[in-house]
């Protein structure tokens, strides 16, 4: 019973110690990403203006043809602007 024992105490101690690194491995990944955000931000790419489409009547036609045969008539064409 003494090696059913020792054999629990290191068993509880190696899963106390992997916990606690793991711990310190989290805190200090969120300290980085932290650090990183703070003083290297992101930066914004440039706003793009949105172009519309010179859209005529046959094409604005032949679009929402399309729509309604692919939704079964349950979708409508409200904008049409290039993506």
């Amino acid at each position: 019973m003494e090696h059913m024992d020792f054999a629990l105490l290191l068993m509880v101690v190696g899963m106390i110690t992997v916990f606690l690194i793991l711990l310190i491995v989290i805190e200090l990944g969120t300290l980085l990403i932290r650090f990183v955000n703070t003083y290297f931000p992101e930066e914004e790419p440039a706003a793009k203006p949105s172009a519309a489409l010179p859209s005529d009547s046959l094409t604005e036609q032949i679009i929402a043809a399309a729509v309604q045969t692919v939704t079964k008539g349950k979708g409508h064409v409200q904008k049409i602007e290039k993506i």
